[in-house]
């Protein structure tokens, strides 16, 4: 569904500027209970805002539906659904958010093209299947199930807006005379008893789903929803034009009754019989093609050298059949992507994949620790050389790593959001005040060493012992970190407005910019500790930089409309080499990290995948079943990553098995959606996470399946 320019008369047409923390771009569509639209939290992140209509917001019944709609969006999990990020079915104007998925509706789809062809209707109908299962498994009928409500995404059909949906054993019951549904795709007993309504109901939509995407039109199809009523509770369906080898399993899902429609589980296996090649990852487009190329712009050199241009690595085309992602929350009307990496505008952590490789952990005895508040949600904790520094809203604190004790706490104005401590010119630095302070704390006391207020700045990164600050008007302002003093103030070359990544033992910063169309990103090395620029290159794509390796820097290459990742590229300076790896499908909320030649994606849905920038491919895929989670976390034999429920994950980096995990800490606010997952610390061989219920633990890290 892509973004629309806001048209129209009245108030509805006036965009609000927000909702809760998130910012509202653009107007996506609407509908009779409100306005969806395209914003982005304050980290970026793009999400899917429903917003409800003023009218409705004054009614008492309607603010009930809203949070029924809330409540079970947040129930449902699956691969064919959008999870929910957050909601305020009290506020003024009640909304909700979903992650941002791009892609086109069914509706549209039909519209734009026809209908579809055989091959991709059984995959439609068997991820239709799959997204009803996992629906009605928590309890949840959807009740509104049509092609206005069904997003082709590219991997697959996602089923959103839950907007009259309800549990099985919900107690608000529809008043009397008034049907909730669109009739084209209601069933029998939502006209004839609509207060029993069940599951079944949402299978005879799906059936009438189907004949729509196989034809174009409905099997009850009248210009009048009186006669379509009259058609569904007595007539036969009109199946012309759907598929010989679909249309007798359409035609069940269509039966009057509701005991004689298959359920969602016999759908699939039915549909496993009908074709072998059920294959969700059909809604891939083609890979595209094409070379990548690289001009490097030397500082103060702008003659350019022709680049070598090394073919773009095309992975194999895999079968894979999508298991059920079971946790999380999801629902809604679009919800989708934003390449996320912790790197671009929050302060690097102390140490997040440092220590050594994953060894013997010796005599360790795992730990749990709860120095901070469960209200506060999970610490986000890093390393010195010798203590485990944690932060949460309000208070930064210190734990020893052999055995979790307390070592020093002190109270700060830290902010959700803020990320981890940072150490850096030999001292625990936090941003304070909503970014307008910076406190230096002794990583052995936890004494403040020095205060310091900062200008007005448009981004701020330590990048080894410097503070570099990018001003409003584009300058950069290198600053000590240990002392605070001002080491320079320049422009960096040819970057109007930097954006800076740094990475743990990297001896350079790296500024981007993408170009206003998204078609190239200008990357600069630069000193941090004198603002000097080593090299320039300007690469084709809108590129965010994730890590460096062996003089290499790797990025993810992302859609320049919606955002979804599309490729990992890797740019050797020296060489000036671009190597592209196509990913085989658009991954949405991406957060990666590097390790030697491999990339580490997690993607919104949870599917964790290895590619090999040097021989050019996917190593594995696997899918993780949690919704979404931190930055991957690599050492030489794992991957680790932490989830909205507060558990650890251990994978296997070769082979992209799951080793092992800890149980969920989710604690007393389990409705909480946290906006940044902590990413997991590694030191000696030893894992150390935290939990939304506050607590941060350790386990040895040489037997995940032990945890």
């Amino acid at each position: 569904m892509a973004p629309q320019q806001n048209a129209g008369a009245g108030a509805e047409a006036e965009l609000p500027e927000y909702a809760g923390h998130y910012h509202l771009e653009s107007r996506l569509g609407s509908g009779g209970m409100g306005v969806v639209h395209l914003a982005r939290s304050t980290s970026g992140m793009k999400v899917a805002v429903k917003v409800v209509h003023a009218e409705f917001a004054r009614d008492p019944e309607f603010r009930g539906r809203f949070r029924q709609e809330v409540a079970a969006a947040r129930r449902v999990s699956g691969a064919f659904t959008a999870p929910v990020v957050d909601a305020d079915p009290e506020a003024e104007r009640p909304w909700m958010a979903t992650l941002f998925i791009p892609g086109p509706t069914l509706a549209e789809h039909v519209k734009e093209h026809g209908a579809m062809a055989p091959d991709r209707l059984r995959r439609l109908m068997a991820g239709l299947a799959e997204a009803l299962r996992d629906i009605h498994r928590v309890g949840v009928v959807h009740r509104d199930l049509k092609p206005s409500n069904v997003l082709l995404a590219e991997d697959g059909p996602k089923v959103i807006d839950f907007g009259i949906s309800r549990p099985k054993d919900s107690e608000l019951r529809t008043e009397t005379g008034k049907l909730i549904g669109t009739p084209p795709f209601m069933a029998p007993e939502q006209f004839r008893r609509p207060r029993e309504v069940g599951p079944a109901a949402d299978v005879f939509a799906l059936g009438s789903v189907m004949v729509h995407a196989a034809t174009g039109r409905g099997p009850f199809d009248s210009d009048s929803p009186y006669i379509v009523a009259y058609q569904v509770v007595h007539d036969e369906p009109d199946l012309t034009g759907v598929p010989e080898n679909l249309a007798p399993l359409v035609l069940r899902c269509l039966a009057k009754e509701p005991e004689q429609r298959p359920t969602p589980d016999e759908l699939m296996r039915e549909l496993r019989s009908v074709a072998a090649s059920y294959d969700t990852q059909a809604f891939i487009p083609a890979q595209r093609t094409g070379e990548t190329h690289a001009a490097a712009e030397p500082e103060r050199e702008p003659a350019e050298e022709p680049p070598v241009v090394e073919p773009e690595g095309r992975p194999k085309r895999r079968r894979v059949r999508w298991s059920v992602l079971a946790a999380g929350v999801l629902a809604l009307v679009v919800g989708g992507t934003v390449a996320s990496v912790r790197l671009l505008d929050d302060p690097a952590p102390l140490s997040s994949a440092g220590g050594s490789e994953t060894v013997s952990a010796g005599a360790f005895t795992p730990w749990t620790a709860e120095p901070g508040s469960g209200d506060a949600g999970a610490p986000q904790c890093s390393s010195t050389a010798d203590t485990l520094v944690c932060a949460q809203p309000g208070r930064v604190y210190a734990l020893s790593p052999s055995d979790g004790s307390l070592l020093w706490r002190h109270s700060a104005a830290t902010a959700p959001g803020s990320g981890p401590p940072v150490l850096s010119g030999g001292l625990v630095q936090i941003v304070t005040d909503e970014g307008q302070r910076v406190e230096a704390l002794d990583p052995a006391s936890g004494k403040v060493r020095r205060q310091q207020d900062i200008p007005a700045h448009g981004g701020l990164r330590y990048a080894g012992g410097m503070l570099l600050l990018t001003g409003t008007d584009g300058t950069v302002t290198g600053v000590d970190s240990a002392s605070g003093e001002t080491k320079w103030h320049r422009r960096i070359p040819g970057q109007t407005m930097p954006s800076f990544a740094w990475f743990t033992g990297d001896r350079l910063a790296y500024a981007t910019s993408t170009s206003a169309d998204g078609s190239s990103t200008r990357v600069t090395a630069v000193d941090p500790n004198t603002g000097d620029a080593r090299w320039q290159a300007r690469l084709d794509g809108s590129l965010q930089p994730v890590g460096t390796s062996g003089g290499s820097v790797c990025f993810l290459s992302v859609d320049r409309v919606y955002g979804a990742t599309q490729a990992v590229v890797r740019y050797t300076p020296k060489a000036r080499t671009v190597r592209r790896v196509a990913l085989p499908a658009s991954r949405e909320g991406v957060h990666a990290t590097v390790r030697g030649d491999v990339v580490y994606l997690l993607a919104t849905g949870g599917s964790l995948e290895a590619v090999d920038t040097g021989a050019r491919r996917q190593l594995w895929r696997l899918e993780t079943s949690v919704i979404r989670g931190s930055t991957p976390v690599a050492d030489g034999g794992h991957v680790y990553v932490t989830t909205p429920d507060g558990r650890l994950l251990a994978v296997d980096a070769r082979r992209g098995r799951l080793l092992g995990q800890t149980p969920a800490r989710l604690g007393a606010h389990a409705d909480r959606v946290t906006a940044a997952l902590p990413e997991p610390v590694l030191i000696d061989g030893r894992v150390y996470a935290s939990a939304p219920d506050g607590s941060v633990f350790a386990v040895d890290g040489s037997d995940p399946a032990a945890w």
